[in-house]
């Protein structure tokens, strides 16, 4: 389990554009690094529209928006543009980055147990750390409680 002020595990992954992102191209800038369980799902999108539209503030503080879930950059490129998001959606379909971060999990769903993401948010610090971390997500009012306590680190 990632915790506080340890190095964020390292990743390589393919984007919406199937372009490879990778942690250590980012450095020098804060990452909001969310995972969310599924593309075009109420929840999810809903989670995508509200740090879509705090962009601006995110990027006034010097920091870069990611959104990781087992999807393929195909199932990805198709949420943005149905759901007109302006974020980086990262595709982990071996699940690998989400076993990583310890967001890979044993779920329940009416008596059915089965694995998949536990929606989790990073906060990265410019050096790779980590500054913050929010476990089992709630999504209203989220992305505002992110962009929050960055500018309480920024400042």
């Amino acid at each position: 389990m990632v915790d506080i002020e340890q190095q964020a595990p390292a990743f390589s992954l393919p984007n919406q554009d199937e372009v490879e992102i990778s942690l250590r191209d980012l450095e020098g800038k804060w990452i909001v690094l969310y995972f969310y369980p599924k593309d075009n799902t109420p929840g999810c999108t809903t989670e995508a529209c509200d740090f879509t539209a705090a962009v601006p503030s995110f990027e006034a503080m010097g920091a870069v928006i990611l959104g990781i879930s087992p999807d393929s950059p195909k199932q990805h490129r198709n949420f943005r543009e149905k759901q007109n998001l302006d974020i980086t959606l990262l595709a982990d379909t071996t699940t690998e980055v989400a076993q990583a971060y310890g967001v890979w999990q044993m779920k329940k769903n009416y008596g059915k147990e089965y694995m998949g993401i536990v929606r989790s948010t990073f906060l990265i610090t410019p050096d790779g750390k980590i500054a913050y971390v929010w476990r089992a997500v709630k999504v209203a009012g989220h992305a505002k409680a992110v962009k929050e306590k960055l500018e309480s680190l920024t400042k």
